[in-house]
């Protein structure tokens, strides 16, 4: 029920996904208190009473908005919840949304009730063109986006407390088999990468996810497994972090600034971490993750490896079929170690846990596709406006909600972001 529609969904299956995700939205929040929901910890994060806002002013703004005459819940909030629209209007800094007290966390649940009730409304009368469905279908994809902020923020933000509290301490946590490493032979080859522009017959991609296009992929090899947290202890213990040769020269200059140690979240120990149900023992089977690109890059480095491109990445996972992994809908909200593997090898012979658990940094820059074009009007600049100074990451995270995530998705981060559930897998050249 909960898998993405097609570009021009049928107004029942968007109205069902729609009470999913804002439903979503608000149980992710349920933990919190109007405390812990107003608190920004670093620039790159945002409150989650923000986040609850926001993606409520989206769906207003260009859903219900494009209809002439439309009146606005509160247009004084605009420049509050404005994200980085210039084409929009002013908006309030980024860095300074945690110095938002008003409107409370009772108003935004307000305003939330009283657009949904709108939307509600247009469902009921049969008031949504083609046009209008798609709008809705990306405001929903962008709520996604911001489930997954909201999580990786608080966690931030709770790290940051000395107490390092739990968001939920109902949380299981999963302990695996560790396996060892295998690697899958890849031949040399002219693959499509991307997809089709939307809308169209294909479903539901962001702009930056196309066109369509043939790509050669030379030979490679490509892990079985996303690199374990015990793999990258072994880095830390073996002095990664003191050694300049592992290192590109911004990542080395950014560790010694930041006095870089171990990944983000690990107790000084190497065997605890801090995780959304507050301090546990690591798994040394778990994916390891909040990695930065430079960390990724130094680990395959030290291991005679290299990170893959994200043609090599999407060429596996494209022959995968439909996503599958551990998602924020399992509600473990941690990185697990696969249970389908084998001693040597991946139990099909094919890469496991491309998707979910730990987004995986790849090698290749965030650009644009051959004949890019931005989506017209406002939303053009969803995407487009960020393509310098970041890096690929591909496959979702635990974090993610399950149905969100596809093969040719493309995220991105700037090479030095930790608080991001990323990790790496390893590739290397035939």
């Amino acid at each position: 029920m909960h898998a993405v529609p097609h570009a021009t969904p049928d107004s029942d299956d968007l109205r069902r996904l729609y009470a999913h995700v804002r439903g979503r939205s608000l149980a992710l929040a349920a933990p919190l208190s109007a405390e812990d929901a107003m608190v920004q910890s670093m620039a790159d994060a945002s409150p989650a009473k923000w986040h609850l806002a926001h993606t409520t002013w989206f769906l207003e703004r260009f859903v219900l908005a494009r209809r002439p005459g439309y009146a606005p819940f509160a247009p004084e909030w605009d420049v509050l919840l404005n994200s980085y629209y210039q084409s929009v209007g002013p908006m309030h800094a980024r860095p300074r949304r945690g110095q938002l007290s008003r409107p409370s966390l009772e108003a935004v649940r307000d305003y939330r009730h009283e657009i949904d009730t709108r939307i509600q409304a247009r469902f009921a009368a049969d008031d949504l063109d083609d046009a209008a469905r798609r709008h809705l279908l990306l405001a929903l994809q962008h709520e996604q986006q911001h489930q997954e902020l909201l999580l990786t923020d608080i966690k931030h933000a709770f790290w940051c407390n000395p107490l390092q509290p739990a968001y939920r301490d109902d949380l299981p946590h999963p302990h695996g088999r560790i396996h060892p490493q295998s690697w899958i032979d890849v031949d040399e080859a002219i693959v499509d990468i991307g997809a089709p522009p939307w809308p169209g017959e294909d479903g539901f991609a962001y702009d930056n996810e196309s066109p369509r296009h043939r790509v050669l992929v030379p030979a490679h090899a490509l892990a079985a497994r996303p690199v374990s947290n015990g793999e990258y202890r072994g880095f830390v213990e073996d002095g990664g972090y003191r050694e300049a040769a592992h290192w590109l020269s911004d990542g080395w200059a950014t560790v010694q600034a930041q006095g870089w140690t171990r990944p983000l979240y690990w107790h000084e120990d190497l065997v605890h971490a801090h995780t959304l149900g507050g301090r546990r023992p690591l798994d040394p089977a778990a994916p390891v993750c909040h990695l930065s690109y430079y960390e990724a890059e130094a680990f395959a480095r030290w291991a005679g490896a290299r990170l893959p491109t994200e043609f090599e990445w999407e060429r596996a996972a494209a022959a995968l079929g439909p996503p599958h992994g551990h998602f924020a809908d399992d509600d473990v909200l941690e990185p697990q170690a696969d249970a389908t593997q084998s001693d040597g090898a991946s139990a099909t012979g094919m890469p496991v846990q491309l998707f979910g658990d730990v987004w995986e940094w790849t090698s290749s820059a965030y650009g644009p596709w051959p004949g890019y074009a931005p989506w017209s009007g406002s939303i053009g600049e969803y995407n487009g406006k960020f393509m310098v100074g970041q890096w690929v990451l591909r496959g979702g995270s635990c974090a993610t909600a399950r149905g969100h995530i596809r093969a040719t998705y493309r995220t991105f981060f700037p090479p030095d972001a930790r608080w991001q559930f990323a990790g790496v897998r390893l590739a290397h050249d035939r």
